[in-house]
């Protein structure tokens, strides 16, 4: 009987809402501080689209020019020119973040051309994180909407029985009012939660999409600078590091026999040992010198 007569009541005060010609702000106004609460968050939920609109595209994510503008550089072989125009504040896009981050890694490091690619795939997925959190509190929006409309609901609800227990006789207008506030409030939030978890998805289909064509893109671009790794007259380092270990061991001309090396028997004699042959000879007895010969061969002694 209670449900019964409240639903009756329900159907005579929608008949009079249509009778009296209220209007869609008017209903909305009977969400009570619930219903300006979605309100608002439908603003919030409205910006955050537009917002994505403009920052997940291609033309934002892969500028055209600066594609073409890296790929001229590299394939020229000017490393430093690329990595400046990938830090120019002017030239800030996804594309040119990621590849900031390999060029620098490139120059840096001493084995640049091994890790250019796990520093391109560290900075693709911290940009790749980010856009994603960008598009969370969309999301968020869309998983709340519900939940702020069953609490208007609720406290709709709860107003509705405590205008039948305060008196014998139910208060039409209170009923009405409490019951039209749990559908208001139920209805919006339903209107603001199913376009926020659509686009939600929608915008995060954009970024899978747009950040594969970009990983592509950047494959191709290092390949450059894997050419010129494995060319010397490209890349200098490898050739100066050669350079210098040649020019620290002398290099021995092949067609030049090597020296053979004397033994001992064969060494020159040192100055001081002469040849028995050049000793002095003994000197002779001269006849009528006595003791000539004693003090010849005292001498030659």
């Amino acid at each position: 009987m209670i449900a019964t007569g409240i639903l009756t009541n329900v159907v005579l005060a929608q008949v009079e809402t249509a009778q009296s010609g209220i209007t869609w702000w008017e209903t909305i106004q009977k969400g009570g501080v619930v219903g300006y609460v979605i309100i608002g968050l439908s603003v919030v939920a409205l910006a955050l689209v537009i917002m994505h609109l403009v920052q997940i595209r291609r033309s934002a994510l892969i500028p055209p020019a600066q594609l073409e503008d890296i790929d001229h550089l590299l394939l020229r072989g000017d490393v430093t020119g690329a990595l400046e125009y990938c830090m120019d504040p002017d030239a800030d896009s996804y594309l040119t973040r990621i590849m900031a981050a390999g060029l620098t890694r490139y120059q840096k490091s001493a084995f640049g051309a091994f890790e250019i690619k796990n520093a391109i795939e560290e900075a693709g997925e911290d940009q790749t994180a980010k856009l994603y959190r960008s598009t969370d509190t969309l999301g968020v929006i869309g998983s709340i909407a519900p939940l702020l409309g069953l609490l208007g609901t609720v406290l709709g609800m709860v107003g509705a029985f405590e205008a039948l227990s305060r008196t014998a006789t139910p208060n039409h207008e209170a009923l009405a009012s409490n019951i039209s506030l749990a559908l208001v409030t139920t209805l919006m939030g339903l209107i603001l939660a199913i376009p926020c978890i659509a686009l939600h998805r929608y915008f995060a289909n954009r970024i899978d999409a747009f950040t594969s064509e970009a990983a592509l893109e950047i494959e191709r671009l290092i390949l450059h600078l894997e050419s010129m790794a494995s060319s010397p007259a490209a890349n200098p380092r490898p050739a100066a590091r050669a350079a210098g270990a040649l020019a620290a061991k002398p290099r021995e001309d092949p067609s030049v026999p090597p020296r053979p090396k004397q033994s001992v028997a064969q060494q020159p004699p040192k100055k001081d040992e002469a040849e028995p042959s050049e000793r002095q000879a003994p000197v002779p007895p001269v006849p009528g010198v006595p003791g000539a010969a004693d003090r010849g061969a005292g001498g030659s002694s």
